[in-house]
C-alpha cells in the first residue's frame, strides 16, 4: 500500500497527464467499463461480469466515438486482464488511451516524445527525474531529448535474437522471443520505438503501404520495459472483420467464446484516418518514482485486497 507521500505523487502524476492532453485540445471521455462484447484478442483473457465482460481496454467505445465525429480523445481508466500478475503486471491497472483523427503512427511517435518530455518537466521533483530532461532508474540514465531511437522489428530480431521476425511468427514463438531476447536491450540510452510489426501481430492496425505484410504499429520502450502500443488505425471494416475471424479461430483452440462486435464494425466504416495509442500509467509512474514493482505505486495491489 502506498504511503501518503507516494499517494500524493500518484495524484500529481495523473493530473500532469490530464493537463497535457487538455492543453493540446483533447476531449476527456469516460466510456463504460462493463461491456456485452469485446474486441477479439487471442492473447488477452478478460474477466466475466455476469453475462458481460470487464473491459481490457477502452478501445472499442473510444473508436465508436471517433466514428461519430470526435476529433481528439483521451481517457484515463481502469482495465482488467485475467492471469496477468507479476512485477510488471496486475489484473487491474490504469491505462491512458488517446486518439487523434487525421494522424498516422509517425505523428503519434512525435507526440509521445513531447508528452514524456513535458511530463518530466511537470514532475521535475520526482525521484527519477534529473534536470528535467533525463530519467534515472535501476542505475541507468536515459535522455528524453529528441529525436528518440526508432528500430524496425525485423532489424531488432536479427540483431538481438539471431532470427527473422517473420520466421518467429511462422514458428509461433514471436512473443516469447520478443520478451526474452529483444525487449531487454531496448531503451537504455534513449527511449526506443520498435515499429513495423508483422500483420499477424497487429490485428487492429493499418497495413504499411509498399509492405503489406507489415502494419504501421509501434511499441515504446524505456529501460527494457514496454510502456505503450500505438498504430495507424485500420478503418476498412471488411478487412477488420476478416482479421477478427482469424482471432476467433485462435480463441476457439483454447475453448474461449467470442462474439463478433457488429456495432463496432458498423461504426468503423464512418471513421476517418486516425492514430491511437494505449500507455500503461502504472508502469510509467513506477519508472518516475524509481520503483521496481507495479504494486509499489498502486493504492492497493491485487494481493492486498
Amino acid at each position: 500500500m502506498l504511503s501518503f507521500s507516494w499517494l500524493k505523487r500518484r495524484s500529481d502524476f495523473i493530473q500532469a497527464i490530464r493537463l497535457f492532453f487538455l492543453k493540446n485540445r483533447y476531449i476527456e471521455v469516460d466510456t463504460p467499463v462493463r461491456l456485452p462484447v469485446l474486441l477479439p484478442e487471442a492473447e488477452i483473457y478478460p474477466f466475466h461480469s455476469e453475462d458481460w465482460w470487464l473491459q481490457t481496454s477502452p478501445e472499442l467505445c473510444m473508436k465508436r466515438l471517433l466514428a461519430r465525429g470526435a476529433p481528439q480523445l483521451f481517457q484515463l481508466c481502469h482495465c482488467f486482464r485475467k492471469g496477468e500478475i507479476g512485477r510488471l503486471h496486475e489484473p487491474e491497472f490504469t491505462l491512458l488511451e488517446w486518439y487523434h483523427a487525421g494522424w498516422d503512427f509517425q505523428d503519434l511517435m512525435l507526440e509521445c516524445e513531447r508528452f514524456l518530455q513535458e511530463l518530466a518537466v511537470a514532475c521535475s521533483d520526482f525521484p527519477a527525474v534529473h534536470d528535467q530532461e533525463t530519467l534515472d532508474w535501476n542505475n541507468h540514465r536515459i535522455s528524453l531529448s529528441s529525436p528518440w531511437i526508432r528500430v524496425g522489428v525485423e532489424e531488432a530480431f536479427r540483431k538481438y535474437a539471431g532470427m527473422s521476425a517473420i520466421k518467429a511468427v511462422e514458428n509461433d514463438c514471436f512473443e516469447e522471443i520478443l520478451v526474452d531476447k529483444v525487449e531487454p536491450h531496448l531503451g537504455w540510452d534513449k527511449p526506443v520505438f520498435l515499429y513495423d510489426y508483422p500483420v499477424e501481430l497487429g490485428s487492429l492496425a493499418r497495413r504499411k503501404a509498399g509492405a503489406l505484410h507489415l502494419t504501421e504499429r509501434f511499441e515504446l520502450y524505456l529501460f527494457g520495459i514496454e510502456l505503450a502500443n500505438g498504430f495507424s488505425e485500420l478503418i476498412d471494416a471488411g478487412e477488420q472483420r476478416a482479421r477478427f475471424v482469424k482471432e476467433f479461430a485462435k480463441m476457439r483452440r483454447n475453448d474461449r467464446p467470442g462474439e463478433m462486435p457488429e456495432k463496432f464494425l458498423q461504426d468503423l466504416e464512418k471513421m476517418e484516418e486516425t492514430a491511437g495509442i494505449a500507455l500503461g500509467v502504472d508502469r510509467l509512474l513506477m519508472l518516475f518514482l524509481k520503483a521496481h514493482r507495479l504494486s509499489d505505486v498502486l493504492p492497493f495491489s491485487w494481493n492486498e485486497l
